[in-house]
C-alpha cells in the first residue's frame, strides 16, 4: 500500500474502487507525465448520496464540501487506476470544482475547499494546486458537487 493510501487511512478515508462511468468516457488519462480524471461525482458503492442544488435549502453547504472530498477521494481512485502507485504523484496541478448552486449561493470556494483539504491532507506540499469553483445550474444525476483534477506524474 502507498504512503498516500495510508496517510487516507490515518485520516479515516478508504481509498475507494474506481467509480464506473455513468457515459461514454474513461475514469482518468495519462498524457506523458500528466493524469486528467474525468469530472468525479461525489458516488459511494455506486448510489449519489445527495442530491440537488446547494443553498436554498436543498443541501447545506458542510454537506457539500464533505460532498467534494468524496470527489476527490474518487479521483484518487482513478489516477490510481492509471498510474498503479499514488506515491507516484509529483504535485496535484490544477483542480476545477462544480457546484450546482441555488441561484442566491456564492460559497462554491468554501464548497471546493473540501476536495482541496483532502488533497493537501493525504499528498502534504504535492497537494498544492491551482482552482477554479464554478457555480452551475445543474450536475449529472442532479449531483451538488463535480471536481476535475490534473496531476503531475513520475516519468
Amino acid at each position: 500500500m502507498s504512503a498516500v493510501e495510508n496517510k487516507l487511512i490515518e485520516l479515516g478515508h478508504a481509498l475507494p474502487e474506481v467509480v464506473p462511468p455513468v457515459a461514454v468516457y474513461v475514469p482518468a488519462v495519462r498524457s506523458g507525465n500528466y493524469v486528467y480524471t474525468s469530472g468525479q461525482l461525489p458516488m459511494v458503492n455506486g448510489e449519489l448520496p445527495r442530491a440537488g442544488k446547494v443553498g436554498g435549502g436543498e443541501v447545506d453547504a458542510d454537506t457539500a464540501k464533505e460532498l467534494a472530498a468524496r470527489c476527490a477521494l474518487n479521483g484518487l481512485a482513478a489516477i490510481k487506476s492509471v498510474i498503479g502507485n499514488l506515491d507516484d504523484i509529483v504535485r496535484v496541478v490544477k483542480v476545477v470544482g462544480f457546484v450546482a448552486s441555488d441561484p442566491t449561493f456564492t460559497g462554491q470556494p468554501q464548497v471546493i475547499n473540501g476536495a482541496s483539504e483532502l488533497l493537501g491532507e493525504a499528498l502534504g506540499d504535492k497537494g498544492v494546486h491551482a482552482r477554479s469553483a464554478v457555480g452551475v445550474a445543474v450536475l449529472p444525476l442532479d449531483s451538488p458537487v463535480e471536481i476535475d483534477i490534473v496531476v503531475e506524474v513520475k516519468g
